[in-house]
């Protein structure tokens, strides 16, 4: 008897370990850029941030698109150790102005790839840090990216966002832009959401269902504590 109110308790535990996984998990799993917001006509460094998702193999490349619809004239990128960066330009459809110049090319792809020996292990990730400007008057710039992995596996981060909010399969790492002036209205915006309780980041459901998945993983570590304690008391 005992026994078999063990295996039930140690059951619950599992299922509710592996329902923190599932839910926990592909909130952070993507390819991301830092911040997520910049401003409308400025300059700014973004970080694009890759987590190794595979069990057995290391990623050994990354690629960033730029978008060929919003083209910034100046791209400069932070070396990173064991990395070798190449910037590819090409000639844009329509020139941009920048500081009284008029840009006739730009770069529209960044690719990192990494030394033997460098690549990003299973479990850890690499940040790659980017200097944008100036910034066009868009609403935000999306950067599709492929990582690539030391087995041949290509994972294609190419999703746009949605029109209802909803997370995509592969999403793509996006900068949203502000205009100049929405921006500093920005921080008192956000304090008044906070304040209200109207506030939600854009990582909000990932964080919610993160704080769900650990209520139930303690929910089953209290369940299967009681069933230990009721089995020895009978025995």
């Amino acid at each position: 008897m005992k026994r078999a109110v063990l295996r039930r308790a140690a059951a619950v535990s599992a299922m509710a370990a592996a329902f923190v996984l599932a839910v926990a998990g592909p909130a952070a799993a993507h390819v991301t850029v830092n911040p997520s917001t910049a401003t409308q006509g400025g300059y700014t460094k973004v970080t694009f941030r890759v987590p190794n998702e595979s069990d057995e193999a290391s990623t050994t490349k990354l690629e960033v698109n730029l978008p060929a619809d919003a083209p910034v004239a100046s791209v400069s990128l932070k070396p990173v150790p064991g990395w070798t960066a190449v910037a590819e330009k090409s000639k844009l459809a329509t020139p941009i102005k920048a500081h009284d110049s008029e840009i006739t090319e730009a770069v529209m792809k960044i690719t990192w790839t990494a030394a033997q020996g460098s690549e990003i292990k299973p479990g850890t990730f690499q940040e790659f840090d980017v200097s944008l400007g100036p910034l066009p008057e868009a609403e935000q710039m999306v950067f599709k990216a492929l990582q690539t992995y030391s087995d041949g596996t290509v994972v294609r981060w190419i999703d746009e966002p949605t029109t209802d909010g909803t997370e995509p399969e592969s999403p793509a790492p996006v900068l949203k832009l502000t205009a100049a002036g929405a921006a500093s209205a920005a921080p008192s915006q956000a304090a008044d959401a906070v304040a209200d309780g109207s506030g939600e980041s854009e990582g909000g459901n990932g964080t919610a269902w993160g704080i769900a998945g650990l209520v139930a993983g303690l929910a089953g570590l209290v369940l299967g504590l009681l069933a230990y304690r009721k089995a020895a008391q009978s025995s």
